[in-house]
Order: structure tokens, then sequence, then C-alpha cells
């Protein structure tokens, strides 16, 4: 399938991501989204008024989070845009993503804004009345780390969904690790040439606003609290879970950060692509849903969909990215699609830079796109998986407009 949608090439852009309670820690989610939408569009020249319509997307809510993408347009200057605030956890990047296209395949908007953000630090403490209960008493919620630690329909953590599919496709914790050693050695090429790869679509260094987001707390290099791992180092590890292969070295950390889009006709991406020669097209979009607890086992189904939309075949795709909460993901991945893990997520991926939730996938098709530039054009595809056992996928092209 070929979309009318299409991404103009540039129009995009990404925080670094901070390892959570770090440099993000302290800032409002939606207002810091707001604050870099501003001078990123301003760099690019980009009007915000050239906006009819906007998705934002996060997972953990910040106050005032109710008014979402309104709010949102609003704090950027885009008056009088509306739109949909979205949340599907790990999966929002491309949920919001698949929002804008099909709001611009309609003919309902004519140039959208894709924005996700989020917080993992400092997460909401939710109290929920209930007259009904002993004196009156309610029940209380961390959300980040009683979600974290609980699926609602079986009681299991994240980790056991990771644990369940390593017994079921007999992955050990060298194979995890040998992963983990070969997503930080691609990562560390992206911060060749002083970060060459990143600049492409992120401001470095980056200034880290003070909370009022009128002074300058300090900057960034590079994405913050990112490990380096050495093998003997990850040998030591033990498994987290009593008996189980996944090692706190072989699954990715919380993090704080947004990053964002523009989707737009085919016609208007030549004005607000940097590069009018570069044309980035979608194709396809999939979902799946696993079996209750595996949900690593979901991004394989998903992409499937999404290629077989795409009318392609694995050996017709040039880039693979993938969400990778734990090194797993990319062993079932591969093992299922016939593909070497060690060719997908070249420069980067969020086992290393982390796992902010909302704006993970946004990021993640960002530097997919760039690594189809690099190569010369081609089909891409990202696949991630999301809690609740699901996942969504994508695939784009990067070709002469």
């Amino acid at each position: 399938m070929n979309y009318k949608a299409e991404i103009p090439y540039g129009a995009y852009w990404s925080t670094p991501f901070a390892r959570w309670q770090g440099s993000f820690s302290n800032l409002h989610s939606v207002e810091f989204a707001a604050h870099v939408a501003r001078l990123e569009l301003a760099r690019r020249k980009i009007d915000p008024k050239v906006f009819d319509y906007g998705v934002m997307g996060f997972s953990v809510p910040q106050k005032h989070s109710f008014f979402g993408l309104p709010w949102l347009t609003g704090l950027i200057g885009a008056h009088g845009v509306g739109g949909p605030t979205l949340m599907q956890a790990c999966a929002t990047g491309v949920r919001t993503l698949l929002a804008a296209t099909q709001e611009i395949e309609v003919g309902m908007a004519s140039a959208a804004l894709v924005l996700n953000c989020d917080r993992t630090s400092n997460g909401p403490h939710l109290y929920y009345p209930n007259p009904r209960a002993p004196g009156g008493t309610g029940a209380a919620e961390d959300w980040v780390m009683d979600n974290f630690g609980c699926d609602p329909l079986g009681g299991h953590s994240m980790l056991t969904t990771a644990e369940n599919v390593a017994k079921r496709h007999g992955f050990g914790t060298a194979e995890q690790h040998e992963v983990v050693l070969r997503r930080e050695q691609q990562y560390r090429e992206s911060l060749a040439d002083g970060a060459a790869f990143l600049k492409r679509f992120m401001t470095l260094p980056f200034q880290v606003p003070a909370p009022g987001f009128r002074k300058t707390a300090g900057t960034l290099e590079a994405d913050e609290g990112v490990s380096h791992s050495t093998p003997e180092g990850l040998a030591a590890l033990k498994p987290v879970a009593p008996g189980g292969t996944v090692t706190f070295g072989g699954q990715t950390h919380p993090a704080d950060g947004n990053a964002a889009l523009i989707v737009t006709t085919r016609e208007r991406a030549r004005e607000l692509a940097s590069n009018p020669k570069i044309s980035v097209r979608l194709h396809g979009f999939g979902q799946a849903r696993a079996e209750l607890a595996y949900m690593p086992e979901a991004t394989v189904p998903a992409a499937q969909r999404a290629m077989a939309q795409a009318g392609l075949r694995i050996d017709q795709i040039a880039a693979i990215k993938t969400h990778n909460p734990f090194a797993i993901n990319d062993l079932l991945f591969a093992r299922a699609n016939g593909v070497d893990w060690r060719t997908m997520n070249n420069h980067g991926c969020s086992l290393v830079w982390g796992h902010p939730q909302a704006p993970m996938g946004t990021r993640s098709i960002i530097e997919l796109i760039e690594e189809l530039a690099l190569r010369g054009g081609g089909f891409g595809l990202f696949t991630g998986c999301a809690a609740g056992d699901t996942a969504m996928a994508v695939v784009l092209e990067v070709t002469d407009a």
C-alpha cells in the first residue's frame, strides 16, 4: 500500500533520552515537549500555523494532561488545532503516527504534528476514592512502579513475559548478553565524529531547561545514563528472577524525553522537508496481540501484518529497528524471520538509550529514516511490543521525491 501521507524529510526531532531521576526528572513532560517543539520548529523555519491537526501520546500522566493535545498545540502557538491524545504504552509512537496518517488519508487534515512525551521519573501517586470500603478508605497506586510490576490480567510483571519467552524458545543468558554488547557497539557508532548520526535529528549539545523554562540548568552531549558493558561485567550478573535468564544487563532502563515528527500530504512534504529531493513514504501498519504474559512475541505478527499491507517480504527490507526492552526481543524476532540480529538496530535502540515509553517508537522511526537516507534509500521496518502483550509495526520507504 502507498499512503497519501508522507513524513517530510528532516521534519522531525528528538531530545536526548535521560535515565530516570536524571537531568529531565523535574521537567513537566508536556511543557518540556512544547518547549522543545517551539525551538525545533523555529530551527526548521516551520510556522506552527501550518498545522491543522495534531496527535499527542504519553503513558505517564502529568498535571493538567487531561487537556492533552489542545493544551500542547496552544503552548507552541498552533492555536485552534485539535486532535486526540493517545496512550498505548510503548506502541504509542506507531499508534500516533497511524492516527495522523489516517487523518491525511481521508482528507480531514493536510499537516499534522505527531508528538510523544513521557517522564517515568517521579511518577504520580494516585488515590482512588472508594466510599463503600471500610471507613471509606480508597485504593492507592504508584503509576509507574506498580504497573511495571503487575499486569492486572495475570498479576505478572513485564520481566515475567521475557522469562516466559526465554523458556519457550530456549534463549539463555549468554546469548542475551551477546545482543547487549552488539547493541552498545552500534550505539557507540552513532557517537562517532562528534555524535554525527544523532545530530542528524537531535540538537546537540542539548540545553537542559530549568523547570520554569526560562533558564538553562545544564547541557547534555548525548543520551544520559547509557551503560558501557563488558563481557566480564555482564557475565558476573545474576538473573533478576531466581531460576531465570534475564539480568539487569539484558534489559533496558526507564527514561525521560520526547520526540516528534510531522505528517502531511505529498505536495506539502516538499515544502516542509529539509531536503525536498528525499521522500519518506508510508506503506504499511500492523498490530498484534500475543498470548497472555508473552509480550515479546507480539512483535513478530505485528511486523508480518505491516509487511503484508506493504506487499513486501522480509528480504526486501533494507533496515530493521525494534523496541527491545529485553535482549530476548531481538533474538526471537530474528529467529522467527530468518534474519541476523547483528544487522538490526544500527546506530542505536531502546535497549541502550532507554525506555521513556511513548516517545521511544517515534525516535526509533526517526533513526530508521536516517539510516535509510545514509544507505541511499530503501524500505525500513520498525516493530515494538507494549504492555498488555500487544505490538505495533510500520513499514516506510526513503526514496527520491
